[in-house]
């Protein structure tokens, strides 16, 4: 199945992450499981969102996809270089 993009939201913090969860779970339940986050415009994201994009993945990886993430300015970019995280995404 192809991926889906997703653009994430300027600011993707608590008041954003559980409409996103919401919004990845649907698709997953609907029998898609690879993912484009496009970061193009977001110019912040904190730990709440972090840990849904992460919570995210792991669903996706349980049904054989994954979630790239591409199109993230420096800031961005530092969190999840910070975390590690980018050892673990495929970022475009």
């Amino acid at each position: 199945m192809s991926e889906i993009v997703m653009e994430m939201p300027e600011m993707f913090s608590v008041e954003e992450a559980s409409e996103f969860r919401e919004k990845i779970r649907g698709h997953i339940e609907d029998g898609f499981s690879s993912f484009v986050l496009d970061f193009g415009g977001c110019a912040f994201i904190d730990s709440t969102g972090l840990g849904v994009i992460v919570s995210s993945y792991k669903k996706c990886v349980e049904n054989g996809g994954t979630i790239k993430l591409k199109a993230m300015n420096a800031n961005v970019l530092k969190i999840f270089e910070l975390t590690r995280l980018t050892h673990v995404f495929e970022i475009l």
